[in-house]
């Protein structure tokens, strides 16, 4: 338990309600493991202090002053120190792949040359390692997400007089099967582990998804959901907002820039449809295949409930198809169709008689 105040004279108020709920419940306290009036200490290996949680320096210097491992077992002892300093090092599991590489295949040990420079690099990060900040229960939290083809990551972050402060870094490596997933659905998966572990803050704050793909709109679609409804119910009771991202206000954060600042373009962003009906005894259907930018492919597939003919069921894939990249935000869209009759009609070359087309 730590009880930590900006004041000598809050803190004995502070330290007054919780001892009154100490007695409450009828708890005890050891007195020869309590400390009073610190400026700073360590509490569960990290290290607190007035500017706020740090790394604990035994831990980094552990990490510094290791030589480059030469059997599995010391690549254990590496990848252990790592990860218990995951939430001071942003995109831990991306940068540590190499390392962590080594673990899947004990029998064809080899360090090489990305081992080497990955373990540099976290050598050289650990001199100065980022301070985090304890949350402020009147400012919304910022959370930033990163997907690499292996690894996804988080960063939360707070905004005090248009300065960001990391409040924790979260890293996960990605299995095979995760690999194969879209880019939304990595996104989405990136999201849920970090509202588990910090579970706490999720639900005391206000929290801010800065992102520019449409991942609200998709988790709000059943049907375009698929593997994601079960987050998307997990992640409702929070009250989760989306926003169109910015770039980071920290220097602490330049490892997040590269992934994380937005392109500028005087244009908006180009939206590729495919589309695609049919219609036969049974009834009609159509396909779509909508791609955005940043990778983000959905597919959706519709089965009308009205009797059509093959060439209205283009049709009305097209407008189904349209309506969705609408929802999403697009602004300008590039239609493929292998209906000649419709493509033809609406660039102007065909006149079409039927009324309904």
């Amino acid at each position: 338990m730590v009880v930590k105040t900006t004041s000598a004279a809050d803190h004995v108020v502070d330290l007054a309600e919780v001892f009154a709920q100490v007695r409450k419940h009828n708890m005890r306290l050891n007195l020869e493991k309590c400390v009073f009036g610190v400026q700073g200490g360590k509490f569960l290996d990290f290290m607190i202090t007035s500017r706020g949680i740090e790394a604990n320096p035994e831990k980094c210097n552990a990490i510094i002053q290791m030589q480059s491992p030469q059997t599995v077992k010391e690549v254990q002892r590496l990848a252990g120190r790592l990860v218990s300093l995951s939430r001071f090092i942003p995109r831990l599991a991306e940068k540590a792949g190499p390392i962590f590489t080594l673990l899947r295949k004990p029998k064809d040990f080899q360090w090489t040359d990305q081992c080497a420079e990955a373990f540099r690099s976290f050598k050289t990060f650990l001199i100065t390692p980022p301070i985090l900040q304890r949350p402020d229960h009147k400012t919304d939290l910022l959370l930033y997400l990163v997907v690499a083809e292996g690894a996804i990551s988080a960063v939360i972050v707070q905004e005090h007089q248009k300065v960001q402060t990391p409040i924790s870094f979260i890293s996960r490596v990605l299995q095979d099967a995760k690999k194969r997933y879209q880019m939304i659905e990595k996104l989405a998966l990136a999201l849920v582990p970090t509202a588990r572990r910090l579970r706490p803050y999720f639900q005391s704050h206000q929290v801010v998804v800065k992102i520019d793909h449409p991942i609200k709109q998709i988790l709000r679609k059943p049907e375009l959901a698929g593997r994601m409804i079960a987050w998307s119910v997990e992640l409702s009771e929070f009250g989760i907002q989306y926003e169109s991202r910015g770039p980071l206000k920290a220097q602490c954060l330049a490892d997040f820039v590269a992934e994380l600042t937005p392109t500028t373009a005087e244009e908006p962003q180009v939206w590729t449809l495919h589309v695609d009906g049919s219609s036969n005894s049974k009834g009609g259907g159509a396909g779509i295949i909508l791609e955005g930018p940043n990778r983000v492919t959905l597919e959706q597939s519709l089965k009308f409930s009205f009797k059509v003919t093959n060439n209205h069921a283009e049709y009305e894939a097209l407008l189904a198809g349209l309506r969705l990249a609408r929802d999403l935000g697009a602004q300008k869209v590039s239609c493929n169709s292998d209906s000649k009759l419709m493509v033809e009609q609406l660039s102007g070359t065909y006149q079409v008689k039927d009324t309904l087309l």
